[in-house]
């Protein structure tokens, strides 16, 4: 029982950085831009929080500096891609690829960087009882900011005006733009939201879950958090639940290693990937069921007066 609470442990763990980064690119998909740069804006807020972290030894700017590189990087593709109408898959791979070798030339002096030794973070009480108090009040803050957030979010799109509007937008922002809505401004708030989220998560990674720099240590995270949203038909709170999913099968491989179960490490390691392809088939076999759900304009270049 103590090492199946470790895994649920760690599954919420492992999870949180694919909530995040989740969520950013559902508020992205939402709004109409299709953005496939979240594996580099992931990395670059991952040693700029990691940076933060050595130098001022606090979490939380740490997590602010994540925020805003994420931020940075999604500005600039928002601009490209919103103002000037680039290609909005061509630009997001172009941003993956810059995020890549910009953090791996920043990062070089980080590589043995150290941070300080991280508090025990744990409720009162909560975190003291048998079984659950080690599986899900033992967490860092962020693990329930992460909940959090997944409300939120769901709670402005479902509930307020202004995630209506933003919905529209998604859906077609040919009437929106009729009725008066600025669509690229909200466009553009909607990716550099997004693009913090995304910011948040590399930076958790590097600072919490880690905690370390080493150069692509996103590992393909931020592919996953991609595939996430369409798994989770864009309703956030199917975010979450996929993003600990898809933690808990990572978690898995380390689980039964240290079980002594005698099965290939690469076979272990390559679960997350496989469980990602075999969920993308199952949901694409069905494409009338992606078309009902999916925002009508995704990916759609909107020209105002066009």
């Amino acid at each position: 029982m103590d090492a199946f609470a470790l895994l649920i442990a760690a599954t919420l763990n492992a999870g949180t950085v694919l909530a995040l980064a989740g969520l950013g690119l559902l508020i992205n998909e939402r709004a109409g831009i299709l953005n496939l740069g979240a594996e580099g804006m992931m990395l670059v807020a991952a040693i700029a929080g990691f940076a933060t972290a050595v130098t001022t030894g606090n979490d939380w700017l740490a997590f602010g500096a994540g925020a805003l590189a994420g931020a940075a990087l999604a500005t600039v593709f928002g601009l490209m891609v919103i103002w000037l109408n680039t290609n909005q898959v061509a630009t997001g791979l172009a941003l993956a690829l810059f995020g890549a070798g910009f953090s791996a030339f920043v990062g070089i002096g980080y590589v043995q960087g150290k941070i300080g030794e991280r508090p025990r973070f744990e409720i009162p009480l909560l975190g003291d009882l048998p079984f659950v108090g080690p599986a899900l009040f033992r967490q860092h803050p962020m693990v329930y900011i992460a909940i959090a957030l997944t409300l939120a979010v769901a709670w402005f799109l479902y509930r307020s005006r202004a995630g209506l509007v933003m919905r529209a937008v998604g859906e077609s922002p040919e009437s929106a733009h009729a009725l008066g809505v600025p669509v690229r401004a909200i466009r553009l708030a909607a990716v550099v939201a997004g693009g913090a989220l995304c910011g948040l998560a590399g930076a958790y990674l590097s600072v919490i879950y880690t905690p370390l720099w080493v150069e692509g240590m996103v590992a393909g995270r931020g592919w996953i958090a991609l595939a996430l949203t369409t798994f989770a038909t864009w309703r956030p709170a199917r975010v979450l639940l996929g993003a600990y999913l898809f933690g808990g099968v990572t978690m898995l491989q380390f689980h039964l290693q240290g079980q002594g179960v005698q099965i290939a490490s690469q076979l272990l390691s390559m679960l997350p990937y496989l469980a990602t392809v075999v969920v993308l088939v199952l949901i694409s076999s069905n494409a009338a069921w992606i078309r009902a759900n999916m925002p009508a304009s995704l990916g759609k270049p909107f020209h105002p007066g066009g």
